[in-house]
């Protein structure tokens, strides 16, 4: 009787316990609750998997698992300076251009609209049926290498060769890519390529950076340490090369010791594409794919940027690596999936509501423009020639890059629905104002008879190409001397520097430079445009530093344009005609020629870039004019003895005393007298300022003593050193108005 009495309270509870949670009851699946912790989520979905759906997780083209309703994904998608490779998009400055405006939180702003445009089209292409490359929402930017050798063709990608530099504008960037919403990521930044790696591009599958361990605390890692660990970046993408004998994508002391266990990294690895493979035929650290593949995943890389892990399933039948270590990598790739919002419904993440007409708008066209005018750099201007002064009445633009889109673009790019072209943006300009325009290309730009391959020849024979741009030299100087004023606008392109090219050219070898001169070709044209008589402003296009020391001696102006985007052209002939006060930075040296530089392959920091070069440059590291002056006075700190952890504050009163109005970078370095084996001196604070002709400002940097720490090689760790200081606060690296000295006990 009693039996019968409690039987159906019996099966209730039998009941209850098969449903753990009531509230779940309306999931198909207990991940799919994002009312769940999400690390139960993760594990109960990746719980769920085969090994071979797992397997199928770790490549760059993720299978869909219909039986667990997980749609196809691909984790390659790219955003240097914009949406890369997917159609229409806002085409912002080249990475290198986007570190000489010196300007943070100009740099955020962007990085904010690169991902707006970018949740914009993932969610169209998604409501297409669309999960193909480049349609994600993970992204293989921002590169913080150190660009520590102008040789190198990547370079242009970077944020240039100072370590504080590129951690501040890789930080906004990082920042303003992924968002700032509590709980979702708006996409996934990827700082690569972790670690040591900066050419030479035909040698990266198999080569060995070596430097010394204070280089690669104090040089090499610090722009990875700030962007995961300020930034928050969610994912880090391994290099080609190896460091101290092992490859990055295989290295426990890279991926575990360092990133993961010092500075606390908590995403997951990609490697660079292809990478997995170099690790068995390029560095012959394994002798089958099965090995390299095993080897990677336990070290710590994650995700493969191609097909090599398929290898797994037989790496776990020849015991190499277990499906519990095959399981670390897919938990913190799922997680990531998550964290982006793709496992829950659509009202619940904020950035799902960004529309597709958010991509290329006219406010993200304005923005290109601004970072545009703000990257470019005036290297001379001798009797303040420029602005272009309003009595002449016609100008000759002249050169092979002046209606180029190449130099516009640079490398991993978007398409612009329009791109308006230097010489378009000058004509455009000169017009309004009732000038006159002439236009010559000058020469053909030299890429077009670039061998392809070693020992093979163009079409045309050298005596040919000779004569055809002899005879294009001499219509060019028809045209400049009908003019006033000529504008010849040459350089480097994205034709001839860039990622492992096969261009073998005078002064370019796959990808990277062999010669900092400006190509013969162009000085040649050069020449004969300033044999005319003419006054000429010369325009420099390119990512890389060039040694244009006739230039510097003999033409009046000179900028820096880099590679400015869709809008170079309105930002150049702003600049040009005086509507924007030029105020970019250098963030890289201009050296006088190759000679200057230790080997290419030789990676210790001795000899290199501002912070250790003992010769003269062409043009310094935070080099740049303006049209109007600045006046330093008043240098004062908040202490003069600090104490580790301290932050002081560092003042100084600068005025615009010259006739324009403009914007000044504030610049302050430190020197450690008693670190014999230091830099020179190193970047510790910055300040980009808008300053109204005769107005002043007291403008405050602070100081972080943790910052002037150094790396101890017998400690393994880093330490501030008591001692005296100088700081020293001026308008470059070499340009020093004023100096104080601090004691650090």
């Amino acid at each position: 009787m009693k039996t019968k009495t409690f039987l159906p309270v019996i099966i209730i509870f039998i009941l209850m316990l098969l449903v753990p949670d009531c509230q779940t009851t309306h999931y198909k699946y207990p991940f799919l609750n994002s009312d769940l912790p999400l690390d139960k989520r993760v594990d109960d979905l990746v719980g769920r998997m085969t090994l071979k759906e797992k397997i199928s997780q770790m490549q760059s083209h993720a299978a869909a698992i219909p039986r667990l309703g997980i749609p196809e994904y691909h984790w390659w998608n790219e955003c240097l300076h914009g949406v890369a490779r997917n159609g229409v998009a806002t085409v912002f400055p080249q990475a290198i251009a986007m570190a000489a405006t010196w300007d943070p939180e100009l740099i955020r702003r962007e990085a904010d609209v690169i991902s707006t445009e970018a949740r914009a089209k993932h969610h169209e292409d998604v409501r297409n049926g669309k999960h193909g490359r480049y349609q994600g929402l993970t992204f293989w930017s921002p590169n913080v290498n150190l660009f520590r050798d102008p040789r190198w063709g990547r370079g242009q990608e970077t944020y240039g060769e100072d370590p504080f530099l590129e951690s501040k504008i890789g930080v906004a960037f990082v920042k303003g890519l992924q968002g700032n919403d509590p709980k979702y990521f708006k996409v996934i930044a990827t700082p690569k390529h972790y670690v040591v790696h900066s050419g030479p591009e035909p040698l990266r599958h198999g080569f060995n950076a070596v430097t010394s361990e204070r280089d690669f605390f104090e040089s090499y890692l610090p722009a990875f340490r700030a962007t995961v660990g300020e930034g928050g970046a969610y994912s880090v993408m391994g290099a080609y090369s190896a460091y101290k004998g092992m490859p990055c994508n295989a290295s426990h002391y890279l991926l575990d010791t360092i990133l993961r266990k010092q500075l606390g990294f908590k995403g997951y690895v990609v490697s660079d594409c292809g990478a997995i493979r170099d690790i068995m035929s390029g560095h012959k650290k394994a002798k089958s794919l099965e090995e390299a593949s095993a080897l990677a995943v336990k070290a710590g890389c994650d995700l493969d940027c191609g097909t090599e892990y398929r290898s797994l399933k037989k790496a776990v039948e020849q015991n190499l690596i277990s499906e519990k270590e095959i399981d670390v990598a897919v938990k913190r790739l799922m997680k990531a999936r998550f964290l982006l919002g793709m496992f829950d419904s659509p009202e619940e993440v904020k950035y799902t509501q960004i529309p597709y007409s958010m991509n290329d708008t006219p406010e993200h066209r304005k923005l290109a423009a601004e970072v545009a005018r703000k990257s470019m750099v005036l290297l001379k201007n001798e009797d303040h020639f420029l602005p272009l002064s309003k009595k002449i009445h016609s100008l000759a633009v002249v050169g092979p890059y002046a209606d180029n889109m190449d130099v516009l673009l640079g490398n991993y790019h978007g398409t612009p629905s329009h791109a308006v072209s230097l010489l378009e943006g000058i004509k455009k300009e000169a017009q309004s104002r009732g000038l006159k325009v002439l236009w010559a290309k000058g020469v053909e730009p030299i890429e077009k008879f670039a061998k392809k391959k070693k020992n093979k020849d163009s079409k045309m024979s050298a005596a040919e190409i000779e004569k055809n741009q002899e005879i294009l030299v001499h219509q060019a100087v028809n045209e400049v001397r009908k003019a006033d004023v000529a504008v010849v606008i040459v350089g480097i392109s994205p034709r001839l520097e860039g990622e492992e090219m096969s261009v073998h050219l005078d002064g370019f070898s796959g990808g990277d430079r062999t010669s900092l001169k400006l190509p013969a070709p162009y000085e040649k044209l050069l020449k004969a445009v300033y044999a005319t008589g003419k006054p000429v402003v010369l325009v420099l296009t390119g990512g890389s530093a060039l040694a244009v020391n006739w230039a510097e001696e003999h033409v009046p102006a000179i900028l820096m344009a880099w590679y400015p985007g869709e809008e170079g052209g309105t930002a150049l002939a702003d600049i040009l005609f005086g509507k924007y006060n030029p105020a970019g930075r250098l963030p890289v040296t201009f050296y006088r020629s190759v000679k200057d530089l230790p080997p290419f392959t030789d990676y210790f920091m001795k000899g290199r870039t501002y912070r250790f070069f003992e010769g003269k440059p062409l043009y310094p590291f935070g080099y740049g004019l303006s049209y109007t002056s600045f006046d330093y006075s008043g240098l004062s700190l908040s202490k003069t003895e600090a104490i580790t952890g301290d932050t002081i504050n560092v003042q100084v009163a600068v005025k615009n005393i010259g006739n324009y109005d403009g914007e000044e970078v504030v610049q302050l370095y430190v020197r450690n007298p008693a670190d014999k084996d230091g830099p020179r001196r190193s970047l510790k604070g910055f300040k980009r300022i808008f300053l109204k002709k005769g107005e002043d400002k007291v403008v405050n940097i602070p100081l972080a003593i943790n910052d002037l720490a150094i790396y101890h090689p017998g400690e393994k760790s880093f330490r501030t050193d008591p001692g005296n200081y100088e700081l020293l606060v001026g308008s470059s690296s070499e340009d020093i108005r004023l100096k104080k000295v601090i004691s650090v006990k």
